[in-house]
């Protein structure tokens, strides 16, 4: 059943938010909404919300850089996900600024396909017909791109370019780096949830839920968006 509202997403996009003091009570707010409306999904962020709180500031601002900025893991603008350095995405970005701009959503300092954007413009949005496709055609198969990236596999050859392109060794404070897959993966089976009603209308287009929980070889932020039915990335 599709949910009466979206406003969950807005506690969500604090997840993904630079970390600050309020960092802890921010995750604990978003825990509270999931344990309300989406118990099945807290032993996967619970995993993401004991190292929230247990974790110095320092450490907390360390591997958020390390997992989305320098040396990144994956990257939160999801067009780039989607369409690398594509022309395509300079299209979507224009889209997503006019969305963002028609809903007035604060977009700060960055992208209007950041991530934290893209998930407060959601409850924002009147279209559903639009709010489905972004969802459908970007959001569910940038956060599987991103989850992807997280596998074994990936952070192994991730580490072996790393350092025979900048002859740097990595410091493995990553015992946590890797922390963020479980906030990812949360949020990927929310959408799931919320928006099953768009997977099942274009099973010629999306993955089956199986597949679409193994890892994805193709590299974050490089990959080509390919589907039967284009994202509008020109207004008419």
């Amino acid at each position: 059943m599709k949910p009466t509202d979206y406003t969950h997403y807005r506690a969500f996009a604090d997840v993904f938010r630079y970390p600050s003091e309020s960092f802890p009570e921010e995750i604990l707010r978003c825990r509270n909404v999931l344990k309300d409306r989406y118990p099945k999904v807290l032993e996967c962020f619970d995993t993401f919300a004991q190292w929230a709180a247990n974790t110095p500031l320092n450490e907390l601002e360390e591997v958020y850089t390390k997992t989305f900025h320098i040396q990144a893991i994956c990257y939160l603008d999801l067009g780039f996900v989607i369409f690398g350095e594509d022309y395509k995405r300079g299209s979507f970005l224009v889209n997503m600024k006019n969305e963002q701009e028609a809903a007035k959503n604060d977009c700060g300092n960055e992208l209007p396909d950041n991530l934290v954007n893209v998930l407060t413009l959601i409850p924002l949005v009147h279209d559903y017909a639009f709010r489905d496709e972004l969802v459908g055609l970007i959001i569910i198969p940038a956060l599987e791109k991103m989850l992807g990236e997280f596998s074994t596999a990936r952070m192994e050859l991730r580490t072996k370019m790393l350092k025979k392109k900048h002859h740097a060794v990595l410091q493995e404070s990553q015992r946590n780096g890797n922390v963020y897959q479980f906030a990812i993966r949360a949020l990927l089976d929310i959408f799931r949830q919320d928006f099953e009603h768009v997977l099942k209308e274009n099973t010629n287009t999306f993955q089956s839920p199986e597949v679409l929980h193994q890892p994805v070889a193709s590299t974050c932020g490089t990959c080509s968006f390919t589907s039967h039915r284009p994202i509008k990335t020109e207004k008419p």
